[in-house]
């Protein structure tokens, strides 16, 4: 008898659709809003991380062109012009805040106005700071997406454990048709939750080297490219 009552749950269970969808289906309405803010959260983490991986891509690029036309020899002037009114990369943006500056420093006589080295030192890091923003803007997300993500999913598996063990109260039934699919329904949502976060951690620690360097390397140029208007400076006060 024993044996005819394990074969039948068995079969029960068998019975049952365990597919993505039907696990959602099934899920109570507290799980099924917990999956789909994770399921949510993932789509918005990897828009961000494709945005971020062909950002920091272009960056390289670019900064590499430019550091190659700025150590040319090419007067800083011409430079400039060159790059016109809207330069398009980070470097480009801190080099044309720097010329700004340096070119307001001049006076009606042709002469250097006092304090123009602080100016341009102030300006050419104002400029980095708001490049570095730029590059770790969005970045929060990822952080907050994998420390919180897991959690949420363990929070959703908690809940659909409670709301199985009740199933079993209410049916007194404790045979695998009754537990199994609650079980499931319940795992899903760590399942999601460890998908989201797994992503979102690996490619924040990524980016968040990547805006290092960037921030190093933009921080390299202007101090360089300050020495060298403190040479103009120089040579104009002499």
């Amino acid at each position: 008898m024993e044996t005819e009552t394990i074969a039948a749950a068995g079969a029960a269970a068998a019975d049952l659709d365990f597919s993505l969808t039907a696990l959602f289906l099934r899920a109570t309405l507290v799980v099924q809003l917990v999956m789909i803010a994770l399921v949510i959260a993932s789509f918005w983490s990897w828009a961000i991380i494709v945005d971020k991986y062909i950002f920091f891509g272009k960056a390289r690029r670019a900064a590499s062109l430019f550091e190659q036309a700025f150590w040319s020899g090419q007067p800083l002037d011409q430079l400039a012009e060159r790059l016109g009114a809207e330069p398009r990369s980070a470097l480009e943006r801190i080099f044309a805040a720097g010329m700004a500056e340096w070119r307001k420093s001049h006076s009606a006589a042709g002469g250097i106005a006092p304090g123009a080295q602080q100016r341009i030192d102030r300006a050419l890091s104002v400029a980095v700071s708001r490049e570095e923003e730029k590059a770790a803007s969005r970045l929060g997300f990822l952080a907050s997406c994998g420390s919180i993500s897991p959690f949420v999913g363990l929070f959703g598996t908690v809940w659909g454990i409670k709301h199985a063990f009740e199933q079993i109260a209410i049916q007194q039934n404790t045979n695998l048709a009754t537990v199994a699919p609650g079980i499931a329904e319940a795992l899903l949502a760590t399942a999601l939750g460890l998908l989201a976060a797994i992503p979102a951690v690996i490619f924040y620690n990524k980016f968040t080297g990547d805006v290092d360097r960037m921030g190093g390397q933009m921080e390299n140029f202007a101090e360089e490219f300050g020495v060298i208007l403190s040479r103009q400076i120089e040579r104009k006060a002499a």
